[in-house]
């Protein structure tokens, strides 16, 4: 086996850790950066996607003693992460932009760079543990399970998850930083980044609205029987579940759904904002294991919830949740595990 490796590398401390550890290991390392975004075209500085990021990246290779290439995808992510995060705020939906970065721009192209570069595998800093299973790809969650991202990796090209390696699989944070600072990475104290790479802060419905190709249209915030108690300037400001900003009529209420054809922002009751069921698309097995019922998890920080799968039909099927959920929000993501193994993953819809 090739011990040739190429490792992702943000300029974080926890890329930065996976390549010394690998390093450690006896493998033939190279870092690789992708360089996806310009914050200064916003119009304003942004830690994350900065060149400092970059030079981090190129500082922890150099203490290293290893080779560093960076790669421009700022188009790629342009196309795949970027715009279809802001065609699903103006449809309606709430993106999962961290899993379509994965999905598309990410590991699939870290990839081919390494099989470029004659390394038949790749390593990133996700929290997460990965093993090879037959024609099947062994994916589970983290030991330290608040920072486990195996959330967002279910949808990547399928030969890059059996290429990957994930040497932060038992790792906690304090961890990294001690072994970062005993090791002399001049980022081991590097703040984590929180916020989405390409937005500054959480103010997503100004993003959207920068970047939407025509004007967002003002519409009606109703309830299900189609009474108006208030007005909006656009849907791309709410998400089901939602109920910061929705006061209307005086009484809390939560987003129910989206109607974006006609612009209208459908609101109820916190009883009426729960769903038992949950309909799913493009669903995708990572396990020829696939159990009747499962754990699923409607969105990054959501604990989890026991639901049947029922009605399959090729890549779409019905989940039954054993306890209904607030906030199903179509256009997230639905990670189906059993027990810490990611048995596959589906979009809602």
């Amino acid at each position: 086996m090739s011990r040739r490796i190429v490792v992702g590398m943000s300029g974080g401390v926890d890329s930065s850790v996976a390549a010394l550890r690998l390093q450690r290991e006896g493998w033939d390392v190279i870092g690789v950066t992708l360089h996806l975004w310009d914050y200064e075209k916003e119009g304003h500085a942004g830690r994350c996607c900065a060149p400092e990021d970059q030079y981090d990246a190129a500082r922890v290779c150099a203490t290293l003693g290893i080779p560093h290439y960076t790669f421009d995808r700022r188009a790629l992510f342009r196309e795949k992460v970027v715009e279809r995060f802001v065609h699903d705020y103006a449809a309606g939906q709430t993106p999962s932009p961290c899993v379509r970065c994965n999905e598309s721009v990410k590991l699939g192209p870290l990839h081919e760079i390494g099989r470029r570069l004659g390394a038949a595998h790749l390593a990133t800093g996700h929290y997460g543990r990965i093993a090879h299973d037959g024609d099947g790809v062994d994916l589970r969650v983290a030991r330290d399970r608040d920072r486990d991202q195996s959330y967002f990796l279910w949808a990547a090209p399928l030969d890059a998850l059996r290429a990957l390696v994930l040497p932060l699989a038992d790792a906690t944070k304090p961890e990294l930083r001690a072994e970062a600072a005993a090791a002399g990475l001049t980022n081991a104290a590097k703040p984590d980044s929180t916020d989405l790479c390409f937005v500054e802060g959480d103010n997503y419905a100004s993003f959207v609205e920068r970047h939407l190709h025509d004007a967002p249209r003002a519409g009606t915030i109703e309830t299900p029987d189609g009474a108006v108690v208030g007005e909006h300037r656009g849907v791309h400001a709410f998400t089901v579940g939602q109920r910061r900003g929705i006061g209307a009529g005086g009484v809390p209420r939560y987003v129910l759904r989206i109607v974006p054809e006609r612009a209208a922002v459908i609101v109820g009751t916190a009883e009426e904002a729960v769903s038992e069921r949950l309909a799913v698309t493009g669903v995708r097995w990572l396990s020829p294991h696939r159990p009747d019922e499962v754990t699923v998890r409607i969105r990054y920080r959501h604990p989890g919830v026991r639901a049947r799968v029922e009605a399959v039909e090729g890549d779409r099927a019905t989940l039954r949740m054993l306890e209904p959920q607030r906030g199903v929000a179509p256009g997230q993501a639905a990670v189906m595990y059993d027990g810490d193994r990611v048995v596959g993953g589906a979009w809602i819809t």
